[in-house]
């Protein structure tokens, strides 16, 4: 039986600074699933393979980002990628947390797992995002937990998200990014305070201010 062309629409492979997280700065290489308002190209999976060694051949990377829209919606595609990318270079995956289910497929190729939460008053529950953090750790992958906070994050929120967060799991990374991206907000001292009561709960707690486009991508 003929082994089924695997393919898979992107917003392209571009070369960018990570704009927040973990590897925040990190020169990395982007393969972005597209949204819906994104033109998207379809990339066969073994020409996205040869598309990735012929970059990382040409410049250095510290690692590739695999993010987008919907971006561990298509492990069979992705595992046909790396299983085929030559280059040996670390893989981080960017996600909204919703598929936990794919990085048991991916475990083999992944370095990181970010989990990035946009969060507002409204936010969706989290049980799967902290499913895909309790995952990853017994996955053997390095983990994160990305908190984009809005002026509408309450203390209380952040607190309880942390909270579930160490319960997934203790080895989790956590990076709380304020305010809308692309501005520079000034951080008076309730920050302070709330990253103090965070390490409290969950040690390996930052914060960051994001990096702004255009250089910079996630």
């Amino acid at each position: 039986m003929a082994t089924p062309v695997l393919t898979a629409a992107l917003a392209g492979v571009p070369s960018g600074i990570q704009a927040q997280g973990v590897w925040q700065g990190r020169r990395q290489l982007f393969v972005r699933f597209a949204g819906e308002a994104e033109t998207a190209t379809m990339y066969r999976a073994d020409a996205l393979a040869r598309e990735i060694d012929r970059i990382l051949g040409r410049s250095l990377y510290h690692s590739i980002s695999i993010s987008g829209r919907d971006a561990l919606g298509n492990p069979d595609f992705l595992a046909s990628v790396l299983g085929q990318v030559t280059t040996k270079t670390p893989v981080m995956a960017d996600t909204d947390g919703e598929r936990p289910e794919a990085i048991t497929a991916l475990k083999s190729w992944l370095t990181l797992v970010q989990v990035t939460l946009e969060l507002s008053a409204n936010s969706r529950p989290i049980d799967r995002p902290l499913e895909t953090l309790r995952t990853a750790s017994a996955a053997g992958c390095d983990h994160a937990l990305v908190l984009m906070a809005r002026d509408d994050t309450s203390d209380a929120q952040l607190i309880r998200i942390v909270e579930q967060a160490h319960g997934a799991s203790a080895g989790t990374m956590i990076v709380v990014h304020p305010g809308p991206a692309g501005e520079r907000p000034t951080l008076d001292r309730r920050w302070a305070t709330l990253i103090e009561q965070a390490i409290g709960i969950h040690g390996d707690t930052r914060l960051a201010l994001r990096i702004p486009g255009p250089a910079a991508l996630r």
